[in-house]
C-alpha cells in the first residue's frame, strides 16, 4: 500500500492545501493529512478545531485520513508505514527550504521519499501565515480557505 503523509500545522487549512491533496490522490492508496504539534509554537487555532476542519474538508475523500503527531515527521511516517511525504512548492524559496528538509528526512526516515507538487498559479500566493494575518487584522479570508472553515476567533 502506497501511503503518503501531508504534514503541516494547517493553521488554518487553505484552498492551496486542499488542491494539493486532491491532485495527489491518484498517486497514492492513502494520504494522511497530519497536523504536526510543536509544543514550543503558538497557534492561532486550537488543535481540535484544526482537526475538525480537516475532517470536514476531506469527508468525501475515502483515501484521506486525518491525524496529528508530535516529534519528527520522519518518525511518524515510520510508525504508520508511510514511505512518502507530500509537499507543495509555491516558489523557489519553498524549493530551497523543502529540498534541505527532504534530504534530512531521507536520512532520518531511512529512505523516506518526498514528492513535490508545484502549486497551481491561482494558489501560489496563499500561505497559512498570510491567511492568519488577514484573520488577525479583521479581514475577509474566505477567498483563501475552504467554505467549511470558520475562522472567527
Amino acid at each position: 500500500m502506497k501511503i503518503a503523509v501531508f504534514p503541516g500545522s494547517f493553521d488554518p487549512i487553505t484552498t492551496g492545501h486542499v488542491d494539493l491533496v486532491k491532485r495527489a490522490l491518484p498517486l497514492f492508496d492513502k494520504i494522511v493529512v497530519a497536523v504536526g504539534v510543536n509544543t514550543q509554537k503558538k497557534y492561532l487555532f486550537p488543535l481540535k478545531i484544526r482537526l475538525d476542519w480537516l475532517e470536514k474538508v476531506f469527508a468525501d475523500e475515502p483515501k484521506v485520513e486525518v491525524a496529528s503527531f508530535q516529534n519528527l515527521t520522519a518518525h511518524y511516517c515510520q510508525k504508520i508505514g508511510a514511505r512518502y511525504l507530500l509537499r507543495g512548492l509555491r516558489n523557489s524559496s519553498d524549493f530551497d527550504y523543502e529540498k534541505t528538509i527532504s534530504q534530512l528526512n531521507d536520512i532520518v526516515g531511512d529512505g523516506l521519499e518526498t514528492i513535490f507538487l508545484i502549486s497551481r498559479p491561482q494558489y501560489s500566493h496563499i500561505s497559512s501565515t498570510i491567511v492568519r494575518e488577514i484573520i488577525k487584522g479583521g479581514g475577509d479570508a474566505s477567498p483563501f480557505i475552504p467554505k467549511m472553515v470558520d475562522p472567527k476567533i
